[in-house]
C-alpha cells in the first residue's frame, strides 16, 4: 500500500465520496429549479432552455483551466474556494433572480466553481485510494451527485419558490457548504513540489503526456461516445404528454423517483464490479439499456408506463455513470501528480454526449414522437458500443497501466 493510503486508512470511502455533494447541488439548482424560478417570472420556455444550456457549459469547457488544480497549493484549498464561490453565486442567483442577464453572468460563474470543485474534490480522492476501492469511490461520488440534487430538486425547490428570497438563499448558502465539512476528516497531501516550482512549459509538456496514455484515451473515447449517456431522462421530463402524465407525476419522478431509483442503481456497481472488469462492464450497461429503452416502446401510453420508462432510464444511467466514475479513479490511480487535471477532463468527456445527445433525441422526436426519439437514442447507443466492442477488444480487460514519468526539460 502507498504511504497516502496509510495516512487515509481511518477515512471511510463513504465520506470521501460525499464530498461530491456540493456539486450535485448546483447541477440540481441549475438544472430544475433555476428554470422553475425563471418560468415564474414569465421567461419564455425556450429562453430558459437556452440559459440553462449556457449555465451548464462549463461543464465542458471547464477541463481547460484544470491544471491549476494541480499547483501551488493543495486540492483542498482549492476545493474550499470553489465551493465558497459557487455557493455565493447560488445565493445571489435566488436574491435576484428577476434580472435574467445578471442571473445568466452570475450562474456561468457559479456552475464554473462548482466544474472546479468537482475536479478539485475528484483528483484529491481518486489518488488517495486503493486499486481495489475504485468502483466503490465511484458508487458514493455518483450516490452524492444524484442524492444532493434530488434534496435541493424535492426540498430546496419548493422552499425557494414558496418562501421569501432571502430563506432560499440563506438555505441554498447552507447545503452548499455543509460537506466540505468531511474535509477535516481526509488527508490533504502537498501539491507536487517539481510541478510547482517548474515552469509552466514543463507541467504542459506532463499534461500531453499525460493524455497520450492509452488508458486515458480508452477512457475518452468511452465516455465521448453515446456508448451510455442514456440522455433520454433530461428529455422525458418535456414528453409527459405523450404518456398522459400530468405536471405533477412528471414532478414527482423527477425528484423523488430519480432519486431513489439513482442511488438504487449505484449501489448495484460494487456488486458487478465483483464480477466483470468496469470497461466491458460500461459497455454492458450501454447495450442492455438501450435493449430496455427500445423494449419500451411495447408499452401502453400511460402514467404508469411513464414511470417505470424514467426510472429504469435513470437507473441505467445510475449505473453508467457510477461505472465511469470508477473508470477515471482507476485511470489516475494512486499519488498521481496531475489527478485534479486527468479527473476533470474525464468529467467533461462524460458531460459531451449528454449535449449532443440530447439534441440528437430531440431532433428524432420532431420527426417521428416518441418512437423517433427512442430509437435514434438506442440506435446510436447501440452502434457506438459495437465499434468500440470491435476496435478496442485487445484492451478492454487490460490492466491499468502505471502513469508515465514526468517529461525531462
Amino acid at each position: 500500500m502507498n504511504n497516502t493510503g496509510v495516512a487515509r486508512a481511518s477515512t471511510p470511502i463513504w465520506v470521501m465520496g460525499l464530498t461530491n455533494a456540493t456539486f450535485g447541488m448546483m447541477n440540481g439548482f441549475a438544472v430544475v429549479t433555476l428554470p422553475q424560478m425563471l418560468a415564474a417570472e414569465g421567461v419564455p420556455g425556450g429562453h430558459i432552455a437556452a440559459i440553462t444550456a449556457i449555465i451548464i457549459s462549463p461543464g465542458f469547457w471547464a477541463f481547460m483551466f484544470s491544471p491549476m488544480l494541480d499547483v501551488r497549493l493543495r486540492r483542498r484549498t482549492y476545493a474550499l474556494a470553489f465551493c465558497v464561490l459557487a455557493a455565493v453565486c447560488t445565493a445571489y442567483t435566488v436574491m435576484h433572480h428577476s434580472n435574467v442577464a445578471t442571473v445568466e453572468a452570475v450562474m456561468i460563474l457559479g456552475y464554473l466553481s462548482a466544474a472546479f470543485y468537482q475536479g478539485a474534490v475528484g483528483g484529491w480522492m481518486g489518488s488517495l485510494i486503493r486499486a481495489d476501492e475504485d468502483s466503490r469511490l465511484g458508487t458514493w461520488f455518483n450516490v452524492a451527485n444524484v442524492g444532493s440534487s434530488g434534496l435541493i430538486i424535492v426540498a430546496g425547490g419548493p422552499l425557494i419558490l414558496h418562501a421569501s428570497a432571502l430563506h432560499g438563499a440563506l438555505f441554498m448558502l447552507a447545503a452548499m457548504l455543509t460537506p466540505p465539512v468531511l474535509f477535516l476528516f481526509i488527508p490533504a497531501p502537498a501539491p507536487d513540489r517539481v510541478l510547482a516550482a517548474e515552469s509552466f512549459g514543463r507541467f504542459s509538456r506532463a499534461v500531453l503526456t499525460l493524455l497520450r496514455r492509452r488508458d486515458v484515451l480508452i477512457g475518452l473515447a468511452l465516455f465521448m461516445l453515446p456508448s451510455a449517456s442514456f440522455s433520454l431522462t433530461n428529455v422525458l421530463g418535456g414528453i409527459g404528454n405523450d404518456y398522459h402524465a400530468s405536471a405533477a407525476t412528471v414532478s414527482l419522478f423527477a425528484g423523488v423517483g430519480s432519486m431513489i431509483a439513482g442511488i438504487g442503481g449505484s449501489f448495484l456497481v460494487p456488486q458487478l464490479a465483483r464480477r466483470v472488469a468496469l470497461r466491458p462492464l460500461y459497455l454492458a450497461i450501454g447495450i442492455c439499456g438501450a435493449l430496455f429503452t427500445l423494449g419500451t416502446l411495447l408499452l401502453p401510453r400511460a402514467p404508469w408506463a411513464f414511470g417505470f420508462v424514467f426510472g429504469g432510464e435513470i437507473i441505467f444511467q445510475a449505473l453508467a455513470f457510477t461505472v465511469a466514475f470508477g473508470i477515471a479513479f482507476q485511470i489516475i490511480g494512486p499519488d498521481n501528480p496531475l489527478a485534479a487535471t486527468l479527473f476533470t477532463v474525464l468529467i467533461a468527456a462524460m458531460n459531451l454526449p449528454i449535449t449532443y445527445m440530447g439534441l440528437l433525441d430531440g431532433w428524432g422526436y420532431d420527426r417521428g414522437g416518441l418512437i423517433g426519439s427512442f430509437l435514434t437514442d438506442a440506435g446510436l447507443s447501440m452502434a457506438a458500443c459495437l465499434l468500440l466492442v470491435l476496435t478496442l477488444r485487445r484492451w478492454l480487460f487490460e490492466p491499468q497501466i502505471a502513469p508515465a514519468p514526468m517529461p525531462a526539460e
